[in-house]
């Protein structure tokens, strides 16, 4: 006799799915911002750390993770100060997973993109690699 798929469990596949196809239309087009960023951190630019964009983490879709040293980086538009507590439950839920997260306010991160890399590169270089 075959056993039938929790509910609960058809709802899980199906959000991962949504938020797979929601994560590779980002990477497919990207805000001017984010573009900025990747073009700064991509194949090893930012002193040899390696990045991914749009990476899925549990529910969540991350900006920019670099695995190796369990970092994120959220670049935050202008509507992520009326979801603040969204942002903190997610914020808690990655930090369970084991990273980091660093978050820019995309009018910070657009005037001084140097800082926020600077910053990036301190907070790698000044952690451990992830076994």
């Amino acid at each position: 006799m075959r056993e039938m798929v929790a509910e609960r469990t058809v709802d899980k596949r199906k959000a991962q799915t949504t938020n797979r196809l929601r994560a590779k239309a980002m990477r497919a087009k990207p805000v001017s911002l984010e573009k900025l960023f990747w073009s700064e951190v991509r194949n090893r630019k930012l002193a040899g750390f390696k990045f991914k964009r749009q990476v899925l983490i549990g529910p969540y879709i991350a900006d920019f993770v670099c695995v190796e040293h369990r970092l994120i980086v959220e670049l935050d538009g202008p509507f992520h100060a009326a979801r603040q507590d969204y942002d903190a439950r997610r914020d808690a839920f990655l930090e369970a997973q084991g990273y980091r997260v660093l978050r820019f306010p995309n009018t910070y991160a657009a005037t001084d993109i140097g800082i926020v890399l600077l910053t990036v590169k301190h907070e790698l270089d000044t952690s451990t690699p992830s076994p």
